[in-house]
This record gives structure tokens, C-alpha cells and sequence, in this order.
């Protein structure tokens, strides 16, 4: 409404509502808490302030938030990293990486990538006691993209420097594709709850450009380049989602060569890890995905599940009926969403065996 009035655009809307959530870094009887900087990267630190007899597992939380949106200083992000500081006596990393569209891609990854190199020094992990080999990188929603694109660029997965340190990857309702938005979750679920695939693609496209004509095309799932057929294998739902999920929907391709404009990041795996190869994909740590039935990122996360276990990664995948996207950030008061815990004790349970 207030963007059809000339008053402000949506995602200016949106970023003073997460002002207004922003937490100051409050420490308490069991963790320490520090906003510092890694790398010039902006950073929250939660360090458990028990004495430990062996050296701390370590957790990479990276925030969602459609590339555009968010903060780890975020009241329910605070909560959660403090929350997992406390329960696996583990060392939280919060990062504020750039966000769009003054900064688009890769500029996010680019920051999620710098910063887990800097944490994984040997003189990093021995300054704050975290054992080099029991160390997850974690997100949500699109902080699940960005994780997921940062393990799997070869400067981490086969660089002996960094390899062995990522044990375990664990992601949140991830977005995984900008290449179809004619999913079938993306159809069930396109007008939410909570996530509408009008915002949704409204807010990622602006990761990509400020040119409203993508988001347009996008919703039509004519946004593709001419030559780019060959990357739809990837992300055709027919051949990797389960039968259950299917339904009546029938697998159609996005339509080539409508936009004038040719987006190179479209064609990126960095963008849509979906697209990455299945020698790619065999490499990966162990893997933890959560997907939510009322979502309409659902399909990426079950496709990306399906390929992984076929290249024999081992993943634990939890599915949440009830669930709807967003629902870790609605964990905290005003809300207290008790599915948003739910999905928090699925989430702690499995770093707490795995980790």
C-alpha cells in the first residue's frame, strides 16, 4: 500500500520493522557475548563462559532474510545462537554480511566465504578453544543458500587448509534456484502463509538487479536466458521430488528469452547451488535439511536432498508438516510461535548427535 501510494518502497518497509528488533550484545551468567569484526565483516560472538576439559564445537550462523533483509543482532537470531551457545557448549559466529541491493551479488557470499576462511585459521579456532574438525555451517532460508554456496566452492571443499574442518552443514528451509518458480510448492503455497512467492521473488531479484523487469519475468517463470536449457536437468522437480509431492502438477520448463536483459548470475551456481554438479556434490559434509510443508522454498530443499543422498552425502532430513517459512524468526516475543521452538529442538537435537 504504501509503496502503490509513492511513499516508500516495500523492502524500506521492511528494514524499519527489522530496525526495530535489533538486540545490543547482552552477556549473561553462561555466555559471553561480542560484537567485534572478522575481516572487516561485522560479527556476534557467543562464547560459553563454563570451563571445558576439551576444545568446543563451533557453529557458522548465517541469517535469512532474501538477501536484502536481517541481521544476526535480530532479536530471534540472538536467541537462537545463544541458544545453541548454551545447549551444545559450542562457539556461535553470527555474521552481518552486505546486503542487497546496495550491495548485490556475490557480495553476500563473497563475505560468508571470507569470514568462514578467517574463523578457520588455526590461530582463530585456538584463540577461542574450538576443536578444527567439529565445526557446522549453519542458516536459514536464504542464509541457507549462502551456507550451502560457500561450502561447496572449491577454495573450501578441496583446499586442504579448510577441507577436513567443515564437519557438518545444517540448513533451514533453504532457497536453493533462481532458474524455476513454477514448482509445485511454489504453486501450492504462492500466497504464503507468511512467505508469498509475489515477495519473495520481488525481494531475492533485488540480490540480482533493481531492474523490476526480472522480478516480473521471474513470476511468470520467463526470466531465463536463450542457451540456458541445459541448467533445467537440475532443477527439474520430476525427476527428484518424492510422488507425494508431485500431486496433479505437471513439469514445465521456464520459457526462454523473454527478458532483453541478460543476468550472468542467473547461469551461476553461486546463485543457485542447485546447479552444481553431482562430482561437485559428493564431496559435501555431512548434511542436516528442515523443510516445511507451507512453503514455497519447500521443493528446493527436497530436491537438493534427493540429489545429495544419490552422490551418497548423508543427510537427515526433517519435514514439518505444519510448517511455514519464516518460522525461526518468530521464536520471540511478540510472537513466541511454538512451532518456530519445535523447529529450534529439531535443529539443537541433531548438532547435539552430530556435531
Amino acid at each position: 500500500m504504501f509503496e502503490n501510494m509513492g511513499i516508500m518502497k516495500y523492502q524500506d518497509f521492511f528494514s524499519i520493522f527489522v530496525r526495530l528488533h535489533l538486540t545490543k550484545p547482552i552477556s549473561d551468567e553462561n555466555i559471553t557475548v561480542i560484537d567485534t569484526n572478522f575481516s572487516d565483516i561485522p560479527v556476534r560472538l557467543y562464547l560459553p563462559k563454563r570451563k571445558s576439559e576439551r576444545k568446543r564445537p563451533a557453529v557458522i550462523y548465517i541469517h535469512g532474510g532474501a538477501y536484502t533483509l536481517g541481521s544476526c543482532k535480530l532479536h530471534p537470531y540472538d536467541y537462537l545462537n545463544r541458544w545453541t551457545a548454551n545447549k551444545l557448549d559450542a562457539v556461535v559466529v553470527g555474521l552481518d554480511y552486505r546486503l542487497a541491493p546496495q550491495y548485490p551479488f556475490p557480495a553476500a557470499l563473497e563475505d560468508c566465504v571470507l569470514l568462514i576462511k578467517f574463523f578457520l585459521q588455526d590461530t582463530i579456532l585456538q584463540k577461542y578453544g574450538v576443536d578444527p574438525t567439529r565445526i557446522c555451517i549453519s542458516g536459514d532460508s536464504s542464509g541457507a543458500c549462502l551456507a550451502t554456496a560457500a561450502i561447496q566452492l572449491t577454495g573450501l571443499q578441496n583446499n586442504p587448509e579448510y577441507k577436513d574442518k567443515i564437519k557438518a552443514q545444517a540448513l533451514l528451509y533453504p532457497g536453493l534456484q533462481f532458474i524455476s518458480s513454477w514448482m509445485p510448492s511454489y504453486q501450492e503455497y504462492e500466497h504464503g502463509p507468511f512467505l508469498s512467492k509475489d515477495i519473495g521473488i520481488k525481494l531475492a531479484c533485488l540480490y540480482v538487479t533493481e531492474d523490476t523487469a526480472l522480478a516480473q519475468a521471474m513470476q511468470k517463470n520467463e526470466h531465463m536466458p536463450k542457451g540456458s536449457r541445459p541448467l533445467f536437468k537440475f532443477v527439474n522437480w520430476s525427476d527428484f521430488l518424492p510422488e507425494k509431492y508431485k500431486k496433479n502438477h505437471v513439469y514445465t520448463e521456464p520459457t526462454l528469452g523473454k527478458l532483453n536483459v541478460f543476468y550472468p548470475a542467473l547461469l551461476d551456481s553461486r546463485l543457485s547451488p542447485l546447479l552444481a554438479s553431482d562430482s561437485q556434490l559428493q564431496s559435501l559434509p555431512l548434511t542436516y535439511i528442515l523443510t516445511c510443508e507451507h512453503d514455497i522454498l519447500r521443493d528446493d530443499g527436497l530436491i537438493y536432498i534427493t540429489r545429495l543422498r544419490k552422490v551418497g552425502v548423508q543427510v537427515t532430513h526433517d519435514h514439518v508438516e505444519e510448517g511455514i517459512h519464516g518460522a525461526i524468526s518468530l521464536i520471540t516475543v511478540p510472537y513466541n510461535l511454538h512451532l518456530g521452538l519445535r523447529i529450534r529442538d529439531k535443529y539443537i537435537s541433531w548438532l547435539e548427535k552430530n556435531l
